[in-house]
């Protein structure tokens, strides 16, 4: 794997616990949320109309991730109320790895190895951690935050069937997108009855260009999936809960405890186990 590939990956897990960062960071994260969407519904309307339409057989997939990934959006705003940035990010990404390990266990009949095995042991670990002691979040951000890994373990699942029988990645994720980009408003206007947006306001510039960098974290782990291995490349992605550490105690004002970063490093550690591929 070249210098580059791995820089890329790096980046985008920069990027990826940045943009989370801006979010736990919001005033109105709901609200932050929505209007980044915004950004990723600009880019998903020429990508729709350049694409062929999806096969009827792909809609309840379209469908279904896009409920799935407002579900997302939600849940990790309620995540964020009370837990900070380096408590409820590692428990997020740690618990994905987890389900899936799990579900293919269950249901795909899988067996783990040596260091699959391993990788769930570190996860839990690190999770307990982070969810135990002094300084832990809340029971609810908690509860809230293994919802939000449930659902990205969900949604992810139906993406890889539904890009299937779509035949096509780049349609598929363009009408998820798209459906996304109207329900999360929609959402929004059922709890909080109405939205509004003034495109003066450099809180919402500052919103639209969250969503841009979440576009940005997206396209360089694909490319980066286009010049190397997947298996790799996914492992240094999950260098991103160490960097949400960093960030929450660099802009956030966060403690940066001890015990805390050595918890996101076994997190870390057990998601690239997860993945390892002899």
């Amino acid at each position: 794997m070249s210098a580059t590939v791995i820089a890329m990956a790096l980046f985008a897990a920069v990027l990826h616990a940045s943009w989370n960062a801006f979010l736990r960071n919001g005033r109105d994260r709901l609200w932050t949320v929505t209007v980044m969407s915004f950004s990723t519904t600009a880019v998903a309307i020429p990508l729709a109309l350049l694409s062929p339409l999806p096969p009827q057989q792909a809609w309840a997939s379209i469908g279904l991730s896009a409920l799935l990934q407002v579900g997302y959006s939600i849940f990790l705003v309620a995540a964020y109320r009370h837990g900070q940035l380096g408590q409820i990010y590692p428990i997020v990404r740690g618990t994905v790895p987890l389900l899936v390990t799990f579900g293919g266990l269950a249901f795909a009949g899988e067996r783990l190895g040596l260091p699959q095995l391993l990788g769930v042991g570190l996860i839990a670990a690190g999770i307990m951690s982070l969810a135990l002691g002094r300084n832990r979040a809340t029971a609810s951000s908690i509860l809230y935050a293994l919802a939000t890994g449930a659902i990205i373990a969900s949604y992810a699942t139906v993406d890889a069937i539904g890009v299937r029988l779509a035949g096509d990645a780049g349609a598929y994720t363009a009408w998820v997108l798209l459906a996304y980009g109207a329900l999360l408003p929609a959402a929004f206007i059922l709890f909080r009855g109405r939205l509004s947006v003034d495109f003066r306001s450099a809180e919402t510039w500052q919103a639209l260009a969250g969503g841009v960098v979440v576009l940005l974290a997206y396209g360089i782990v694909v490319a980066a999936y286009m010049l190397g291995p997947a298996g790799p490349i996914t492992a240094l992605r999950e260098t991103n809960v160490v960097f949400a550490t960093l960030i929450g105690w660099l802009l956030l004002g966060e403690p940066l405890t001890i015990r805390r970063v050595i918890a996101c490093i076994v997190v870390a550690c057990g998601a690239i186990c997860i993945g390892f591929q002899p």
